[in-house]
């Protein structure tokens, strides 16, 4: 039925100028002002992400968005230094090193941060 439907993703946050201002000016993204007050996070191959106001909005608890970046280290390395906080989990079974990246030999490195509404980003190396 939806094999051949167009499709984005979409969450809320509780302020879209802070949310437009993160993921512009730290995460480097285009972000457009779109119509019924949303935003309009462009992703690469033409796709994106819509991020709309919720006034009892609440940070999603799981994985909202994944960047794959051809270098982990590198990447979070850029976030800390725009002043991004990588978030540390603690889970027996994630073995995360000091900066946050978790390297496992069964999936992708993968490091965890929030945008400013607290919902949950990552960035993943899977080579």
């Amino acid at each position: 039925m939806f094999k051949d439907a167009q499709t984005f993703s979409s969450y809320s946050v509780d302020d879209l100028d802070t949310a437009q201002a993160f993921y512009t000016d730290i995460l480097g993204l285009d972000v457009e002002k779109a119509p019924m007050g949303v935003l309009e996070v462009k992703l690469h191959d033409g796709r994106h992400v819509t991020i709309y106001p919720k006034p009892n909005h609440e940070p999603a608890t799981f994985t909202v968005l994944n960047f794959i970046v051809p270098d982990i280290e590198q990447t979070v390395d850029d976030l800390v230094a725009k002043g991004v906080q990588m978030e540390h989990y603690d889970m027996p079974e994630m073995n995360q090193d000091a900066r946050g990246i978790a390297r496992d030999n069964r999936g992708p490195q993968i490091a965890w941060f929030k945008d400013p509404a607290g919902n949950i980003l990552a960035v993943l190396e899977t080579n």
